[in-house]
């Protein structure tokens, strides 16, 4: 079709990898740039001169912006696999979940990860209360997508993989199988997937970068 699509990420970012497993699923050809936070190229800050922040994706030179945005309209311009279902409500219902998982359960979970250490243990607890709607959620689904991987899902994304790697660099440990016996089937699920699995960083060099430093700060949304 003469289409070009350019992907700006970072290897260690989920928000990147939720638009490459968007991108894989819909069977997209695209070029990947990795991004050099800290001294980003004269073309990144162009398609992105407001939040100068990843991921991007340009498609035919247009750029698109924040990740939730970029799959929406990965969803609404390419056919085959959905990401959103069809029917309305149920749309909407994937929307709220996926605005609550970075609205409300990412800050929550970051405090509880990287908070002051005096407010750590309430944090925890915080956390965990946000992460029961998410348990509860899934009821007894495979994916919160139902049978098949969603937005919602690719919006988790950073529960299923990332979680593991905050939680082996600094030892806080929030998605255990006792409280949460679905979440944890859920990310072992999604991660054994095999387009998931051509989308997630090494682990090793993740939770390495991870405990040099808090990282990510560039790479939201």
């Amino acid at each position: 079709m003469g289409e070009e699509a350019l992907l700006f990420g970072v290897w260690r970012s989920p928000f990147s990898r939720r638009v490459e497993v968007a991108l894989k699923l819909k069977g997209v050809q695209y070029k990947y740039i990795e991004e050099d936070l800290g001294n980003k190229i004269a073309l990144f800050l162009q398609y992105n001169p407001i939040h100068k922040k990843v991921p991007v994706l340009v498609h035919n030179g247009k750029p698109i912006v924040e990740s939730q945005v970029i799959l929406e309209y990965i969803d609404e311009t390419w056919q085959g696999y959905l990401l959103l279902p069809k029917d309305p409500y149920e749309r909407a219902n994937a929307r709220f979940w996926a605005k609550f998982i970075d609205d409300k359960c990412l800050p929550a979970v970051f405090k509880a990860y990287w908070g002051e250490e005096k407010e750590r243990e309430k944090a925890v607890e915080e956390a965990c209360e946000i992460l029961k709607f998410l348990e509860e959620e899934l009821k007894e689904k495979r994916f919160f997508g139902g049978e098949s991987i969603g937005m919602v899902d690719i919006i988790a994304n950073i529960i299923a993989f990332w979680f593991g790697g905050f939680e082996e660099a600094w030892g806080t440990k929030l998605l255990t199988r006792e409280k949460f016996p679905k979440l944890t089937n859920w990310s072992h699920e999604f991660v054994s997937n095999s387009v998931i699995k051509e989308c997630l960083p090494p682990r090793e060099k993740l939770i390495a970068h991870f405990r040099n430093s808090f990282g990510g700060a560039n790479a939201s949304k």
